[in-house]
This record gives structure tokens, sequence and C-alpha cells, in this order.
């Protein structure tokens, strides 16, 4: 996969955001410790299934959450800055093992972020959870991708 394809930042772009949007398209499973690079110690992270308050905890949830993972890879397609908070679109892919037999499973979203301090403090993804995770699981995503049909029908 080809990463950022074009120059998404805005021009004059704040360091915790410029930061934030190099590092995290270059995360994976064994460098985990760049997060102490963009995370301010006092980080408040939210995503569709927890809330975690501190960089200790959050490191911990994202050794957790890369633990089983094979891939994983963020490609950032768009920001909107607004002094110091922004919106970034990004698109996840990833590979786990035990969900989508195994095969690559993209996912877009977008997170919306504060900085303070030269470092980001509030970080809160939106992103559907049924593609990322319930559609991955065979009976499961069976049932889940039913339920989307019926909803949109």
């Amino acid at each position: 996969m080809q990463k950022n394809q074009f120059n998404c930042l805005p021009k004059d772009s704040p360091t915790w955001l410029s930061n934030f949007v190099n590092i995290y398209q270059t995360l994976a499973t064994n460098n985990l410790d760049l997060l102490a690079k963009i995370y301010h110690k006092d980080i408040t992270f939210i995503d569709p299934l927890h809330q975690v308050d501190g960089f200790d905890d959050l490191y911990q949830y994202f050794n957790v959450l890369y633990q089983n993972l094979l891939t994983c890879e963020f490609v950032i397609n768009h920001v909107i800055v607004d002094g110091n908070e922004a919106a970034v679109y990004w698109t996840m892919t990833y590979k786990h093992s035990k969900l989508n037999k195994g095969e690559l499973v993209t996912v877009s979203g977008s997170s919306h972020i504060k900085g303070c301090e030269d470092k980001v403090v509030f970080h809160r993804d939106y992103l559907d959870l049924g593609a990322m995770l319930y559609e991955q699981i065979p009976l499961f995503g069976k049932v889940t991708k039913w339920i989307k049909a019926k909803a949109a029908s």
C-alpha cells in the first residue's frame, strides 16, 4: 500500500498535528514507542469500544490492540485544522489472524483531535465498528450485514 499519496496537511499546520499525521502513517506493531512522541501525558482517547485516560493506560490499550494484529496501516486522506483542534480523515487497513479469514480489512474513519503543549491531548475516533470488527467474524458478520441491509431498505 502506498502511504500518504498526497500532502494532506494544510500549510502552517501546528507541530502536534504534523507529528500526529506523520507518525500515524508509520505506526506498526513493532514501533508503538512512537506514541510517546505524539500523545500528551494527560491524553483522553475514545473509540467505539473504550475510553482511556492518561498516556500509560493508552499505551497499554494500544499494546493489547496491536498484539494480535499481523499488520495495521493508516493512510491519512484529509485534514481540517482550526486552531488547537483538527478533524483527520483516514483509511485503516489491517490483518488479524482470527478475523476475515486472515485477509486484509479496510475501514474508513475520522478522528477529532486536540493539541496542547505540542502533543495530542484529546483523540476521539469515529468509525463503523461493524465493518471493522463484527462483519469480520464468520456467523456474526452475516447477521451484522443482514441487519445493515434491512436498516438501509
